[in-house]
């Protein structure tokens, strides 16, 4: 299996990337971002792009692939709409049409978030921007998946490009065994996120749309 990942330098990403990395079936997973990740594996070819609203450049390097894990985003605190709008529509669908063009039986997975709005027409301005996203990725000719998580525990390393969520993380870290008992259906982890794209691109799922026990289940199948 050939997989392409975008946003692997954030916190999911490096989750993702680590399980694909680790995967006996993935033969090579190639990341696109403004940045490198720093890592070297015989696996892990880097194309560093400057421009993600145009990826015309690399166009010739996007075909041939099995499956896009597309990891990245960013909070809407602060934001406008336009803005947000910008990074979370505009980004994600300038990487999935041409995947699209190119890899019909491409297996998309969109990390989306708990609550998108799927109508577009509810009050909250984030909520319905995702939910643009994902039926606009839910039209395009390949297999499309969104990942709508609830919290998000880091493991094996993986840690946030934003100081705050860095923290907030520190200090959340002793209560997810809690959270965990508590709520499980509510939570799940980097890694389980990883194993669940991984299981999507290998067999599939019932339903488009994955909330925290659906990513749960399908990482505990593999």
């Amino acid at each position: 299996m050939k997989v392409i990942v975008f946003g692997a330098t954030g916190m999911l990403g490096q989750g993702v990337l680590r399980e694909c990395l680790l995967a006996a079936d993935v033969e090579q997973v190639v990341t696109v971002g403004r940045k490198a990740t720093g890592q070297v594996h015989a696996k892990l070819r880097e194309i560093e792009h400057a421009d993600l609203s145009d990826l015309s450049a690399i166009a010739d390097e996007l075909g041939g692939y099995d499956a896009c894990f597309f990891c990245l985003g960013v909070s809407s605190a602060g934001m406008s709409e336009a803005d947000y709008r910008r990074i979370t529509f505009d980004l994600t669908m300038a990487a999935a049409r041409p995947l699209a063009e190119r890899n019909t039986e491409l297996t998309f997975v969109y990390i989306s978030g708990a609550s998108t709005d799927s109508t577009e027409q509810g009050r909250s301005m984030w909520a319905r921007v995702k939910g643009q996203t994902e039926n606009a990725l839910f039209a395009l000719p390949f297999h499309g998946y969104a990942l709508r998580p609830g919290y998000i525990q880091p493991l094996h390393g993986a840690t946030s490009r934003t100081r705050w969520y860095r923290l907030m993380y520190v200090l959340v870290k002793p209560l997810y065994p809690v959270f965990k008992r508590l709520a499980p259906n509510a939570v799940t982890t980097t890694e389980n996120i990883g194993l669940a794209m991984l299981h999507l691109a290998r067999r599939g799922w019932p339903d488009k749309i994955l909330g925290p026990a659906e990513i749960n289940a399908a990482a505990a199948q593999d």
